[in-house]
């Protein structure tokens, strides 16, 4: 069956707070439930689906949060795959609509990382049974990172500089972002000149922490003509795994070669369709490495293709118009405002960030570590 524009995001909302000290998560999300909600003229009585998952929550947290909102939907879903969750439970919701479990369904996210001041990334958290021949040695976020990119350099000739026009053009994106966390500008040599981390990735490399949240809303194309906002279908979709069970430990191949794929077959669109993306960028060589895996460039070649402009708003392919997680929020999960700042793009709404002529998007979201176990969804949406 295929779901190509049965579903749309009918509304979306970023919840504005990058540091929230007075506030839940579940208060953060719920206020995002409300915003995303008033974008698109419905209300709380008109929910019968919720998708959610968030740092901290329990397998069974969503239960919980029904009853802070006081909901009793007729579809729930707790997937749980890292920072491409949401992207995940867009898709999942409009399979869900397309079957007739629900009407308009939910996705929220809200986040306190940042206020918790906990330690995040650390070596040894978060163990799981099949994590036993690597938490022993106290892999690290930024550490399997690290292992990518450096292989990247190794096999390919890729350059720091090049790593650091990424983050540049972050920086560039979120200063025209109101509510990005940071927006003075910066040049590839303040990110090289930035203190490493872990090599070779400077602290301007890596992604940033913030407080967050954000929600949107997804009903059926035929419900949504008659909402509040011009609508933004879904056309295709993709979900894949990568894991060093499978016998073979490439650091270049990620699950976004997989879950791409999936989504372009689905959608029945061209790479060369697509007027703008939103990547995962929890770091630089995330960006790189993601581009070559969905296909926009050949492997080896990202690099090059991430410089001399070409991901800018105004370039030949742009990204990350909102900041990304390098400058404008990264709650630990970033999948949410992936989704949330391509709808807006798609309905025109970006002002001075603005991508001229926008009318097919891609969504990329990874979740765990490139350098070790991860996930990848994909979203192919238009305005048309």
């Amino acid at each position: 069956m295929s779901l190509s524009r049965k579903a749309c995001l009918a509304g979306v909302y970023e919840h504005p707070t990058r540091f929230a000290p007075d506030k839940s998560m579940f208060q953060i999300a719920a206020e995002s439930i409300r915003g995303a909600l008033h974008d698109c003229g419905l209300t709380i009585k008109d929910v019968d689906g919720l998708a959610m998952t968030g740092v901290g929550m329990s397998g069974m947290g969503i239960m919980g949060f029904c009853d802070y909102i006081n909901l009793n939907p007729n579809y729930v879903d707790s997937t749980s795959i890292g920072g491409s969750s949401f992207v995940a439970h867009t898709a999942h919701a409009a399979a869900a609509i397309a079957a007739g479990l629900c009407e308009v369904c939910v996705v929220a996210f809200g986040s306190t990382v940042a206020s918790f001041r906990g330690p995040m990334g650390a070596g040894g958290g978060g163990a799981d049974t099949c994590d036993q021949f690597e938490i022993p040695f106290g892999p690290t976020t930024v550490g399997s990172y690290a292992m990518v990119a450096q292989r990247h350099m190794h096999e390919y000739g890729t350059t720091p500089e090049q790593l650091a026009e990424v983050a540049v053009t972050m920086r560039l994106h979120a200063s025209m972002n109101p509510v990005a966390k940071y927006r003075n500008p910066i040049t590839v040599e303040d990110v090289l000149a930035s203190r490493v981390i872990s090599s070779p990735l400077h602290l301007l490399d890596c992604c940033i922490i913030s407080d967050g949240g954000g929600a949107l809303v997804i009903t059926s194309a035929e419900r949504a003509r008659n909402l509040k906002k011009k609508p933004v279908y879904i056309l295709g979709t993709g979900e894949a795994v990568r894991h060093a069970a499978r016998g073979q430990r490439d650091f270049l191949d990620i699950a976004a070669a997989q879950s791409g794929k999936l989504a372009f077959e689905r959608a029945g669109v061209k790479h060369a369709d697509i007027d703008m993306a939103m990547i995962y960028d929890s770091f630089t060589i995330t960006v790189v490495s993601t581009l070559e895996n969905l296909g926009f460039c050949k492997p080896g070649e990202g690099g090059a293709f991430v410089s001399g402009g070409r991901l800018r708003f105004d370039g030949e392919f742009p990204i990350n118009t909102d900041g990304g997680g390098l400058s404008s929020n990264h709650p630990m999960m970033r999948g949410m405002f992936l989704v949330i700042e391509a709808t807006k793009q798609l309905r025109g709404e970006c002002g001075p960030r603005q991508v001229r002529d926008c009318q097919i998007a891609l969504v990329h979201g990874t979740g765990g570590s490139l350098g070790l176990r991860h996930s990848g969804a994909t979203l192919i949406l238009s305005n048309q």
